[in-house]
């Protein structure tokens, strides 16, 4: 996977570009399928789980509107990235392993070797810029969805004022907290692009092995999500200490 990853990454930056074209492509057709359970999936998990668990805490203290600070840690840093990279490895992933899983079990991707056609080159280039672009910018689109959720909890529910929430989630809000959402997110799509080609392109076994390299594909992407995650997070907050001071 890491050899595969460099390649990727060397033919990336290298050229021709000529993979643009199938690679915005690969973007259009992973955005018409992922942003409606992505939003979904955000507006009801930080509705559930940060806000209204959190807000009853701050309710407890009469403060829910406080709840507007809480969501940076728990949705912009973490949830929303979290779920967005969830939701592309399950759909997205998923459906990668098992197009390339099924060209490998016909001999396709045999056949293109025969050729001289590289098929990192034709196939896996594409899918992994286009995995790994879009799921950064779908990071936007889960960070909105996600305060949605945290804003639903806060003032219809659990009856914080909204211009109080809104002055609590802005007063503490900061530019590392953005880009640091977005940055891990990309690097999460850049996973699920590398683990999810390579056990397509490898797979073997016939169609029982193209659903059991589709099962490791996504137990496996989610597995280097959360490591990836906890040393991004410590990173971020060894290198800006100023965003755990909330205001």
């Amino acid at each position: 996977m890491t050899q595969l990853g460099g390649s990727v990454v060397w033919m990336a930056v290298r050229g021709p570009w000529d993979y643009w074209r199938d690679t915005v492509d690969q973007m259009f057709l992973i955005l018409k399928q992922c942003w409606i359970p992505m939003a979904v999936s955000c507006t009801f998990f930080g509705l559930g789980a940060p806000g209204l668990q959190g807000g009853n805490i701050y309710a407890m203290f009469g403060m829910p509107e406080r709840l507007g600070s809480f969501f940076i840690m728990a949705s912009i840093r973490e949830f929303a990235p979290w779920v967005n990279a969830m939701v592309v490895a399950g759909v997205v992933g998923s459906a990668i392993t098992a197009d390339l899983g099924a060209r490998r079990i016909r001999e396709e991707i045999d056949a293109m070797e025969v050729l001289g056609v590289d098929p990192v080159r034709a196939l896996a280039l594409p899918r992994i810029v286009a995995v790994t672009i879009i799921t950064g910018l779908m990071d936007i689109i889960a960070l909105c969805f996600g305060l949605l959720g945290g804003f639903i909890a806060a003032v219809p529910i659990l009856g914080a004022n909204p211009w109080a929430f809104y002055n609590s989630l802005f007063a503490n809000l900061t530019t590392p907290d953005i880009w640091g959402s977005v940055v891990k997110t990309t690097l999460f799509g850049l996973i699920i692009g590398i683990v999810c080609c390579y056990k397509g392109m490898y797979a073997k076994g016939g169609a029982i092995g193209v659903g059991r390299a589709v099962n490791q594909a996504v137990v496996i992407a989610f597995a280097l999500i959360w490591v990836v995650n906890v040393v991004f997070t410590n990173i971020l907050l060894g290198l800006n200490p100023e965003i755990q001071v909330f205001k």
